[in-house]
């Protein structure tokens, strides 16, 4: 005879949300995890004659965190179909991990906003004037002009402090900017035009607005959020809430694992006793225990 089992019976549903869960994380993961790769791809950084260079490559942290959830969400899927405590707990510690530092990292930015924008800040002018020699800073400062249409930290007259772009440098780009940040930095909408920005800081203001972007990233950046802060606000909530929630499923699975498992060894000790004390049957007549 079959009988159903009674763990697996009365947690379905916890079993299905714990599984549900997984998969948003998953899905996190994996475009974390192709962001990472998306960048070294876009920087060549997987030449032959760049990859002893890998490892100082910021998107590897990309990749290391996409790594790190997509392996989360495998031992909480795999833990909760194989019902093993020890996946599950590891889940469990990993999720407990996540949710505390995403709670200080909210809680440092609330408190430390002046300090985060003068770093932030910092960093940014770090990356004008090394502009030309780091191919990271390069790819991290073009994609933000391009993402944010903006140039520069604060105005585009910051690139100023790049040797390069200098106004006294000797080259072709002194008192210019890079094309990404050109309003049309695509010659006849197909073909990058590296040189749309060369001598537009030579320019007034009124007639360097139709070549390039005048504000600095940091404005655009603080613009973008206040303008996507709802959006940004309710994917966070979300994104806490589903990770406190499979914390919750997943200790109960552990919980209700350890019951099912300790009350199935006192009905094995029971049968035990019950198979000692009718030898005779038990040896002439096994179907008459079983039923």
């Amino acid at each position: 005879l079959f009988y159903p089992h009674p763990y697996k019976s009365q947690c379905s549903h916890q079993f299905y949300l714990l599984i549900f869960s997984n998969l948003i994380f998953s899905v996190v993961g994996l475009v974390t995890l192709a962001l990472g790769l998306w960048g070294l791809a876009e920087k060549e950084s997987l030449a032959q004659e760049k990859i002893g260079h890998i490892g100082t490559d910021p998107m590897l942290l990309f990749i290391t965190l996409g790594l790190m959830l997509s392996l989360l969400c495998l031992s909480g899927c795999v833990g909760a179909v194989r019902e093993n405590e020890c996946l599950l707990q590891a889940f469990s510690a990993g999720l407990l991990v996540l949710v505390s530092a995403q709670v200080l990292a909210a809680i440092v930015l609330y408190t430390l906003q002046g300090q985060i924008e003068g770093y932030v800040r910092s960093v940014m002018l770090t990356a004008i004037s090394r502009y030309q020699d780091d191919l990271d800073f390069r790819f991290i400062v073009d994609e933000i002009q391009t993402g944010l249409q903006c140039c520069g930290a604060d105005t585009y007259q910051d690139w100023e402090i790049n040797i390069y772009f200098n106004c006294s440098a000797p080259g072709v780009q002194a008192c210019g900017v890079p094309a990404s940040c050109c309003i049309d930095p695509l010659e006849n909408g197909t073909v990058w035009n590296s040189q749309c920005g060369l001598d537009t800081r030579l320019l007034n203001e009124f007639s360097a607005q139709s070549v390039v972007f005048l504000g600095g990233c940091l404005g655009g950046a603080a613009r973008w959020i206040e303008r996507h802060a709802g959006v940004i606000g309710t994917v966070e909530v979300v994104f806490l809430g589903v990770q406190v929630l499979s914390t919750c499923i997943a200790m109960r699975q552990l919980d209700n694992i350890q019951m099912y498992a300790t009350g199935a060894i006192h009905q094995a000790a029971k049968k035990s006793r019950k198979v000692v004390f009718f030898p005779f049957f038990n040896f002439f007549f096994p179907s008459f225990i079983l039923i």
